[in-house]
């Protein structure tokens, strides 16, 4: 902790110095208006920015833009790009002050700019790692349930794991969990993300953008990026022109009652900017044609965020703070026998039998109260980002806190005691620099990591132990371009350092619930964790190129090693998580996992289509994945309330497979659109006493199947200047049959396949020059299909062999016709 104290003294010191030099420093201030070449309507939330540095801004919702630059800027390059269009590149010179910019739309991803898993911003087509970006408006247009899932209907190769219409874990390539780090404006999401049912904690209405990149990412963010990284930007546009600007979110959806409203305000001026956001939603239970409303799917999620950001021609600094509380309801499954009706828990232990329950009663099934058996997450942030030109370079900084508190409450004959209670402090920190270009190298290196404290508080399980974690790792990166070659590659060292003390639990003589000891005699009771004192390292490595064959085509490979220490379950889980209901055990002997990946694609975008193809093979050491015990009759080891015992295992792995898309827009056609994706995975466990083994052992398990997605589009241009266009578009989802899966102890089953059929519109009321109203119309699951993902943990909340009507676990959300407005001022 003394090393990291003094780290972060140097660091602000760094910081301030810079700061406080370049407030006394002369600048000037560009500004302009982006618009499309084809109708001359201004383009929102494009990116601008100053080319080989990180200043840049985007776009306000009416086209403009304004930048502050050193006054000697004369012959840097502006760089404006946005999805849907060809990027340009316009000379700056000090005499000019206004540009008047004109995009021209290709519908092609060749030429947008990135940032997520790379070192400094870059182009799509010239970087070799797979990258999808998802634009605003993707992300506006959309009607799903939380953000995740709005990715995972936009890119594909990214699925999610269910538990629930509010909870969606990201699974990128058959990956998931502690494999694939989400970041929120460039900061590592901490949030006991390694639980089945522990949701992204953030605000669906204030992310703007996202991108997903797919394959190992350690080498520029360390440990738990083997599988890919989701990187959610925020909505921070840098208005200058002093006045207040914002966007209301207002939806409704049918199946689940779900109503949900946000806002956005922003207000700026040439050196300071300001933005507040807000945004509350609530939603019963969803339902389906087999099981009716879905006892406890429920929640009610709350959400603030500001930002403060400062800047100079040098670059700026931000602060920026969130707030996020959710209570979410926590499904067990248990039902009558006879009628299938959903039944809940009123009593604990020997009293409380499963089978035999009362049945939930119509009017709670359809209230929006919540049951007090639910989760209770708190998720608290706050960071600064600071990026300044230091010479011909620039340096970037980040600090950030961030406190997740996680109770979940499962006790009926004690609503106010939580089962689980933890704590987590995450403290972030990185610095990077980039070196000058020189002879078309670009040379970036930093270090980054994170220190943790995890606590348990006054519960009655206890999954995981306390511990303190500490984090470091240092990189380098280098990219050569030269002509139509760009050539990347660089190394990454990483350690990390777990610590815990020994951990006594005993039974409450008055409750009968297990607790803590943290004084007194303890050798009489049980030492549920024993302490520990681990450290772990390893070495990532990168390689990649793409060749330009003309302005249409890139083709792209890469290789990559990537790393990942074992998490805390996985390394010393020991009980029961009462919201996944499952017990937990772990093993303090795993190694950690090292992956090798190859990928190779090829990208092509012209006036008429677009299309992609991206190949991979990724073969992981030590991977680590949970297996269901069973006892000497083959059945199932579960306690009273029929939570199962998982335990985790460690073996070699190969995953394969490729994600494909097409989209047609021929030019001749003004607005109309038929896309096609597919993606493809199959995974194997490598260990030589599963070779051959088929279902009882061979496959890994939580693959998704393959998985196509075609739809068609049409925008209707009207004779109005209210009423510019309607877009209407019609969806064919197909998923296929998983018949590859872990049945081994019954860890799986099979899932049928199953096709999903979904219509949409929407439309813009513009009522000024800088006011609209957007709204949108979706019917998701349009034939009411019956479905069980396999992916949905859902589907194994099931405590009978067999059912009267032949259907056991829980069924997917069926037909849901969603409403969405948003309103720009």
């Amino acid at each position: 902790m003394t090393t990291l104290k003094l780290n972060i003294r140097i660091i602000l010191t760094i910081f301030l110095g810079l700061f406080v030099s370049e407030l006394l420093a002369q600048e000037v201030t560009i500004s302009g208006i982006v618009r499309n070449s084809a109708n001359k309507q201004p383009i929102a939330f494009a990116t601008v920015g100053i080319k080989s540095t990180r200043i840049g801004t985007n776009t306000n919702d009416v086209g403009r833009f304004s930048l502050s630059l050193p006054k000697d800027i004369n012959g840097a390059q502006l760089i404006i790009s946005c999805v849907g269009y060809r990027s340009d590149t316009i000379g700056i010179t000090n005499n000019k002050l206004i540009y008047n910019v004109l995009l021209r739309p290709i519908n092609s991803a060749l030429n947008e700019v990135v940032v997520t898993g790379v070192s400094r911003a870059t182009l799509a087509r010239e970087n070799p790692i797979p990258i999808i970006s998802v634009s605003t408006k993707k992300i506006e247009q959309a009607t799903e349930s939380n953000i995740i899932d709005v990715l995972v209907k936009n890119v594909p190769g990214l699925n999610a794991v269910k538990t629930g219409p509010n909870i969606s874990k990201p699974f990128i390539r058959g990956l998931g969990y502690n494999r694939v780090l989400t970041l929120y404006d460039g900061i590592r999401q901490e949030g006991q993300q390694w639980g089945d049912e522990h949701g992204i904690e953030v605000d669906p209405y204030n992310i703007a953008r996202a991108e997903v990149a797919k394959g190992p990412s350690s080498l520029i963010y360390g440990s738990d990026a083997l599988a890919g990284v989701v990187g959610l930007i925020p909505a921070f546009t840098d208005y200058t022109d002093s006045k207040i600007v914002g966007k209301l979110f207002s939806e409704y959806q049918s199946n689940n009652g779900l109503i949900g409203n946000g806002i956005r305000l922003s207000y700026g001026n040439n050196h300071w900017s300001y933005a507040l956001r807000g945004s509350y939603r609530i939603a019963k239970s969803y339902q389906n044609s087999i099981d009716g409303r879905v006892y406890n799917t429920g929640f009610r999620e709350t959400t603030a965020s500001g930002s403060i950001k400062y800047r100079n021609k040098k670059g700026h600094s931000s602060l920026n703070a969130t707030l996020y509380n959710d209570i979410q309801g926590i499904p067990d499954g248990s039902r009558d026998s006879t009628t299938r009706k959903f039944t809940y828990q009123t009593m604990e232990g020997s009293d409380d039998d499963i089978f035999n329950r009362e049945i939930v009663p119509e009017d709670i099934l359809n209230s929006y109260r919540q049951s007090p058996l639910n989760q209770d997450i708190q998720h608290y942030r706050i960071y600064t980002k600071n990026h300044y030109e230091l010479g011909k370079g620039d340096i970037n900084a980040l600090a950030a806190f961030q406190q997740n508190i996680r109770r979940e409450y499962t006790h009926p004959t004690y609503p106010e005691q939580a089962g689980m209670y933890v704590r987590l402090n995450t403290v972030n920190y990185g610095i990077d620099y980039h070196v000058p270009i020189l002879s078309e190298i670009d040379f970036s290196t930093g270090l980054n990591g994170m220190y943790q404290n995890n606590t348990n508080k006054n519960a009655t399980d206890f999954p995981i132990p306390n511990y303190d974690l500490f984090d470091a790792g240092a990189y380098g990166f280098v990219k050569w371009k030269h002509d139509k070659w760009t050539i990347g590659g660089g190394i990454r060292y990483d350690h990390r350092s777990l610590k815990g003390s020994d951990f006594y639990t005993q039974t409450d003589s008055t409750t009968g619930f297990a607790e803590e000891i943290t004084q007194g005699n303890t050798s009489e009771h049980y030492l549920q964790f024993p302490a520990f004192s681990k450290d772990f390292h390893g070495v990532s490595l990168s390689l990649g190129s793409t060749y330009a064959l003309n302005d249409k085509v890139s083709l792209k490979a890469n290789i990559a090693r990537g790393y990942r220490a074992p998490s805390i379950p996985e390394f010393s889980s020991n009980g029961l998580d009462p919201g996944a209901h499952i017990i937990y055990l772990g093993n303090r002997n795993f190694e950690p996992e090292f992956s090798l990946q190859e990928d190779l694609g090829i990208e092509v975008g012209t006036n008429e289509y677009s299309a992609s193809l991206s190949i991979f093979n990724n073969n992981i050491s030590n991977y680590i994945f949970l297996s269901q015990l069973v006892d000497a009759n083959d059945n199932p080891i579960v306690d009273a309330q029929g939570n199962k015992t998982y335990q985790y295992q460690q073996a070699k792995a190969q995953l394969y497979g490729l994600e494909a898309n097409f989209v047609l827009h021929p030019s001749q056609w003004e607005g109309f659109e038929f896309a096609h994706s597919l993606a493809v995975t199959y995974a194997y466990n490598r260990s030589k006493k599963f070779e051959g083994a088929g279902l009882q052992g061979e496959f890994l398990p939580l693959v998704p199947p393959l998985h196509y997605v075609t739809s068609m589009s049409q925008e209707i241009k009207m004779n109005s200047k209210i009423f510019p266009a309607i877009k209407v578009n019609a969806e064919a989802d197909f998923n296929g049959a998983q018949s590859r899966y872990l049945a081994l102890n019954h860890t799986e089953t099979f899932t049928p396949g199953y096709s999903l059929f979904n219509l949409g519109a929407g439309t813009s009321i513009k009522y000024s020059d800088k006011h609209t109203l957007q709204l949108q119309f979706q019917i998701n699951n349009l034939f009411d299909k019956a479905y069980q993902s396999n992916l949905n943990r859902l589907k194994y909340f099931e405590y009978y062999s067999a059912s009267p009507n032949g259907n056991l676990g829980i069924y997917n959300m069926g037909r849901n016709i969603s409403f969405k407005a948003i309103l720009s001022f």
